[in-house]
């Protein structure tokens, strides 16, 4: 990863200004908003350090897991903030105005949470995913060394980019090559310095879609439900583009859209799968070995089989780390730039699809 880019995503942060609800105020007048600068690759429930003291006069005395709604939306705690805010806000809020609670925890919607430590495992659980995808094993992650894995963690969680690459470099997850092709080995390949080249890219692809039609994003309707966002957890294989082209962003989005995009020459042999929440549940004895990571590559996710054809969606948006990149751009530059500490490549994608017809 270019330390230019990679300086880019760890330094990029969204400005929020955090209401406290209602129901939560014990005391009158009610408190101001916090103001506070959020890491795009942190998570929201690492900032009750900053909000505790802050809203602490007007708290009520018995607290509940904190949480966090944007317009009536409980937001999974789980997701990088960055992602949240490229996902809910097609033309970007600044400040970012949220909600936090600190009673009432949705059950009903969000996950557990018990503070940083499930945040914690949420990510080391995703980085032994991702190694066992693009590695086909998670042993670097597995045997990393107790003072490592604390190094790893207290990096992110503080933005601090120089010992995260002292240690994320013994997990050799390796770079994507930049030239694909016949001679491209999908299960790995080496350059001359020895690096692994992986030819499988962990991504995670929001989709959000809608049949009728916005010309401004000011103008797009408003996410208010979960169940209107496809979540699909899945590789992205590099393959040679037609004619020796490269493979580029567009393909990588059809390739993992196949019942959106019927295009045959892109789309994987595999069945598109659909992630639920169950990866996120899991302990980090449940995933102490490659045959537990496999299991969640492959039993995290349900499959689905589409009983509709859409051909003539329309992408209408990809926004990844904040920005809008041009689907010509090369899969490789966005895998090897864009992608956050846990090894994921996180694509928020807005897809206009016209209304269905039953397939014969």
């Amino acid at each position: 990863m270019d330390m230019e880019a990679q300086r880019y995503v760890w330094d990029g942060a969204i400005p929020l200004q955090i209401h406290l609800h209602e129901s939560d105020v014990a005391t009158l007048p009610a408190p101001p908003p916090a103001l506070i600068l959020a890491p795009r690759i942190g998570y929201l429930p690492l900032l009750a350090s900053h909000l505790k003291p802050h809203f602490s006069s007007a708290l009520p005395p018995r607290l509940d897991t904190i949480w966090f709604e944007y317009k009536g939306l409980p937001l999974k705690w789980y997701i990088p903030t960055g992602v949240l805010f490229d996902l809910l806000c097609a033309e970007p809020e600044r400040p970012w105005n949220l909600t936090v609670h600190f009673t009432g925890y949705p059950g009903n919607i969000l996950i557990p949470c018990e503070g940083e430590d499930s945040v914690k495992w949420s990510f080391i659980n995703s980085l032994k995913e991702a190694a066992y995808i693009i590695n086909g094993n998670c042993k670097n992650v597995m045997n990393m060394s107790q003072p490592d894995q604390v190094e790893l963690w207290r990096s992110v969680l503080n933005g601090n980019l120089e010992p995260y690459r002292r240690v994320s470099t013994k997990l050799k997850l390796g770079t994507v090559g930049d030239e694909y092709g016949a001679k491209l080995n999908l299960s790995g390949d080496t350059d001359f310095s020895g690096q692994v080249k992986a030819g499988r890219v962990p991504v995670r692809l929001y989709v959000w879609s809608v049949s009728e039609d916005f010309e401004d994003l000011e103008d797009a309707p408003q996410i208010d439900s979960w169940d209107k966002v496809s979540y699909i957890n899945r590789p992205v294989e590099i393959q040679g583009g037609e004619g020796g082209r490269c493979f580029t962003l567009h393909d990588a989005v059809k390739s993992l859209l196949p019942e959106y995009f019927l295009d045959k020459s892109l789309t994987n042999e595999e069945s598109l799968t659909v992630g639920d929440e169950h990866e996120q549940r899991v302990s980090s004895e449940d995933a102490s070995s490659d045959r537990k990571a496999k299991e969640e590559v492959e039993n995290s996710s349900e499959h689905i089989t589409s009983c509709y054809q859409h051909d003539d969606a329309e992408i209408k948006l990809v926004r990844i780390q904040g920005i809008h990149p041009k689907l010509e751009i090369p899969f490789s530059w966005v895998a090897n730039n864009l992608m956050n500490p846990e090894h994921f490549l996180h694509i928020c994608v807005y897809l206009k699809v016209p209304q269905a017809n039953t397939m014969s």
